[in-house]
């Protein structure tokens, strides 16, 4: 079966969890396919040489935007022209374009849109140039709840304003990918229930699950430098207002004050791209704003407890993943666990005001027996349901029906 693979978002080494999603999808989906990788970005934007190794690693074919948009066209052009036209644009194609034909040449069976809820019109116009062609839209999240859920964290009504028309927008193409779709991914029941409430074909929505590669976990790191403990770690995608931003800041001002009254000593640590602007004004010194790292795994597997006390947010969240597989024990808000197989007290704690929240952290640093409990329940979860070879396994239930249903 020949697969390409596409999607806006693409980076090694992956820091956070959409790049994580992508890079584990394209190494499950290359064990069980001929896995063709269509990547329209400049190489340095993925992550330069290393990138392009590791990816062309783990596909049978790489292409990236030089060779879709310049390069065999340009090579009969002298230099001096060469500069012209690649300054220009000439002979720059749409990205439907290359897809289009790229299916022609290479005879390819699926059309994989990893981040499909980001890629509406792009798999739309595809859908109609090649409709033969069974395409899959690979879903992070139920978009609309994203967008929709920020509203009781905003004061301003225009702003609000803007946020419903956004949310209800993405409502409007969920609805539309959903029929034209030949499969719509969800990595949770919970996001699975949502698209099939919007197609009588409910066969169509299959969950692929969020996974890690969990051999790039087992072994230990060395703390950072000056690393302080005990300590609690929150790791996320930042920017001003986002769940990450408004969690962290709940931490900082309702949390921690509680926790520091039975433990001194404690340290919060927040990790992540953009922490460090959107979180400038913080100016506290039990916090450190780590900003963008190579690696999350000396902070995280050096910590005490990882956080996830997200308000709102989609999907199911790798935080809980990567901290689990690390036997690091958890503290989640309810949403922050929403779609993951997770049981308070057993593998996670699950807390949603200020005070239980600091409890359970300051209960899980005093208890050890109890740490050592949910921490090891929950790798041994996340070993079962959440591997790249589960992932694999829910690929080739995918692939198995398009091939019954499409007659490929």
């Amino acid at each position: 079966m020949k697969i390409i693979y596409t999607s806006p978002i693409f980076e090694h080494p992956p820091i956070g969890g959409p790049f994580l999603r992508v890079e584990n999808s394209v190494i499950a989906l290359n064990k069980i396919c001929e896995l063709h990788l269509v990547i329209f970005k400049e190489i340095k934007e993925i992550g330069g040489s290393k990138a392009v190794e590791f990816f062309k690693q783990n596909c049978y074919k790489f292409v990236s935007n030089e060779d879709i948009n310049y390069i065999e066209k340009l090579k009969k052009y002298p230099k001096f022209l060469r500069k012209i036209f690649l300054k220009k644009n000439y002979f720059k194609k749409s990205n439907c374009d290359y897809l289009v034909e790229y299916c022609k040449k290479n005879k390819i069976d699926i059309v994989w849109f990893g981040y499909g809820n980001i890629s509406f019109e792009l798999m739309k116009e595809f859908k109609k140039r090649l409709p033969e062609i069974p395409i899959v839209c690979d879903t992070d999240s139920v978009w609309s709840r994203f967008v929709l859920r920020k509203v009781p964290f905003i004061k301003d009504i225009d702003e609000i304003k803007k946020i419903e028309i956004e949310g209800k927008n993405k409502e409007i193409e969920e609805k539309e990918w959903v029929e034209f779709a030949d499969v719509t991914t969800a990595v949770s029941q919970v996001d699975a229930d949502y698209y099939q409430s919007l197609t009588k074909n409910k066969e169509k929505v299959k969950i692929f699950s969020n996974v890690i590669n969990i051999s790039n976990y087992q072994y230990k790191q060395n703390k950072p430098i000056n690393f302080k403990n005990p300590c609690i770690y929150f790791a996320g995608y930042f920017g001003p207002n986002s769940p990450t931003d408004i969690a962290a800041r709940w931490v900082i001002n309702e949390i921690l004050p509680i926790v520091k009254k039975t433990i001194p000593d404690i340290h919060f640590y927040i990790i992540g791209r953009d922490s460090k602007p959107t979180l400038e004004d913080i100016n506290n010194p039990d916090v450190t704003v780590v900003g963008t790292v190579d690696s999350v795994l000396p902070y995280l597997q050096n910590s005490d407890v990882a956080l996830v006390p997200l308000k709102f947010e989609s999907g199911t969240r790798f935080k809980i993943l990567e901290a689990g597989v690390c036997e690091i024990p958890i503290v989640s808000t309810t949403l922050g666990a929403e779609g993951l197989e997770v049981s308070h007290n057993n593998d996670i704690v699950i807390a949603d005001e200020s005070v239980d929240f600091a409890n359970a952290i300051i209960n899980i640093i005093k208890d050890k027996q109890f740490a050592n409990k949910i921490s090891k329940g929950l790798k041994q979860k996340i070993i079962k349901n959440n591997s790249i070879d589960s992932h694999s396994a829910e690929a080739l239930d995918i692939i198995n029906y398009i091939k019954i249903s499409c007659n490929k």
